[in-house]
């Protein structure tokens, strides 16, 4: 997946901008992001502080971690199914 070019701060950063009272179209030009990506960030981002990103994103990590040890193991599970299965 490609990494976006804004940090989870700036990203809370031109969201509370737009909170403030300045219109998102306004704050979407200034920062070059189109409103597509604005609300899409608005929907993840939005109520969040800078300090709930960052484990937002430390959870996303870990997830994806266990979501790859859970296949590792399930493959090896189905592997050893396969292996017994035969006789011998």
């Amino acid at each position: 997946m490609k990494r976006s070019r804004f940090s989870e701060e700036q990203i809370i950063g031109i969201l509370k901008e737009q909170e403030s009272g300045m219109p998102t179209a306004d704050v979407c030009r200034r920062h070059g992001v189109s409103g597509a990506t604005f609300y899409k960030w608005k929907a993840k981002y939005g109520g969040l502080e800078v300090s709930d990103a960052r484990r937002l994103r430390q959870l996303e990590d870990e997830n994806t971690k266990l979501k790859r040890l859970l296949a590792d193991a399930m493959l090896d599970n189905a592997m050893l199914k396969e292996i017994n299965s035969k006789k011998w």
